[in-house]
C-alpha cells in the first residue's frame, strides 16, 4: 500500500507539535530552577546555617564546634551545592507542574483521578523522611559519632569535620529518607498497574523485612540508631500500604456487586407461559 506525501506530513504535525511543547514546559522548569538558584545563593550562608545546626546542638554544652575547609575552592563550592539542593526543592511545585501539564492531556479522566493522589502524597512523603532526617536522625548520629572524641593513648581527638563532608552527609540523610518515604507510591502504583497484589506483597513479608534492614544499612551512615530509625518508619509505611490495598479491595468488591445487583435488578423477569393456556 503506497503513502502519500501529505500522510506522512500529517503524522508528523503531532509529533513536532509535542516536541515543541516538551521543549516549552523544559525551558519553564530550568528558567524556574535558575531563579532559585539565584535567590537561594543569595540567602546560601543562611540556607547552610538551618543545615548546621543539628551538628551545633549535638556538641556537648559549653563546647563550639568548628567546620574547616581544606581547599581554597571549598567553601565557595559549598555554596553553589547548598544554593543549587535549595533551588530544587523551591522549584519542585514548578517542575511538577509541567510536568503534569504536558503529561495530563494524553490521560483520561479515570486516570488522572487515579494518578492524582500519588501526585500530592509523594511530595508529602518526602517531606516526612526528609523532616524525620533532620529532627530526629541527624541529632542522634552527630551525638553518637562526635562521642569518640576524647583522649586516645595520649592524644586528643577533636572533631572538625570539613564543611563539603558535611554537606556530603546531610545531603545523603535528607535524600535517603525522602527517597526510601516513597515506597507506598511504588507500591501502590504497582498494584495499581496489576504488577503486584496484596496476597503476595504480604506472603512475601519475610524478605520485605530483610530487604529493608538491608536498604536502611546501606544508605544510611554506619551507626545502627539512623539505619534502625529509617527501618522502622519503613516497615510501618509497608503495613500501611498492605491496609490501603485491603480497603480498595473491599471497596471493589464492594461497588462490583452493587453493579451486579443493579444489572439484575434492570433485568426484565421472564414470565412462564403455560402451553395449556394457549
Amino acid at each position: 500500500m503506497a503513502f502519500k506525501i501529505s500522510d506522512i506530513d500529517d503524522s508528523q504535525a503531532p509529533l513536532l507539535d509535542h516536541l515543541i511543547e516538551l521543549r516549552t514546559r523544559l525551558l519553564r522548569c530550568v528558567v524556574a530552577l535558575a531563579i532559585s538558584f539565584g535567590v537561594c545563593l543569595y540567602f546560601a550562608d543562611d540556607i547552610f546555617g538551618l543545615l548546621v545546626r543539628p551538628l551545633a546542638q549535638a556538641f556537648p554544652d559549653g563546647q563550639h564546634g568548628r567546620l574547616i575547609y581544606t581547599k581554597l575552592y571549598e567553601a565557595f563550592f559549598v555554596d553553589l551545592k547548598v544554593a543549587l539542593f535549595a533551588a530544587f526543592f523551591v522549584s519542585f511545585p514548578i517542575i511538577a507542574n509541567q510536568l503534569w501539564a504536558f503529561v495530563a492531556p494524553g490521560l483520561y479522566a479515570k486516570e488522572k483521578k487515579a494518578f492524582l493522589p500519588f501526585l500530592f502524597a509523594s511530595p508529602v512523603l518526602f517531606i516526612a523522611g526528609a523532616s524525620l532526617a533532620y529532627f530526629v536522625v541527624m541529632p542522634t548520629a552527630f551525638k553518637w559519632f562526635l562521642g569518640f572524641g576524647g583522649e586516645h593513648a595520649g592524644l586528643t581527638a577533636e572533631a572538625l569535620p570539613a564543611m563539603g563532608d558535611y554537606l556530603g552527609l546531610v545531603m545523603q540523610f535528607v535524600l535517603a529518607f525522602g527517597i526510601c518515604f516513597q515506597l507506598p507510591v511504588l507500591l501502590l502504583l504497582l498494584n495499581r498497574a496489576g504488577i503486584v497484589d496484596r496476597r503476595q506483597l504480604s506472603a512475601a513479608r519475610r524478605y520485605v523485612i530483610v530487604g529493608v534492614v538491608a536498604l536502611a544499612a546501606v544508605v544510611t551512615p554506619p551507626d545502627p540508631g539512623s539505619q534502625i530509625i529509617l527501618a522502622i518508619p519503613l516497615l510501618v509505611l509497608f503495613e500501611g500500604s498492605l491496609a490501603i490495598m485491603w480497603f480498595t479491595e473491599r471497596k471493589q468488591a464492594k461497588d462490583a456487586a452493587d453493579g451486579e445487583a443493579d444489572a439484575s435488578a434492570d433485568k426484565p423477569a421472564e414470565v412462564d407461559m403455560d402451553p395449556g393456556v394457549l
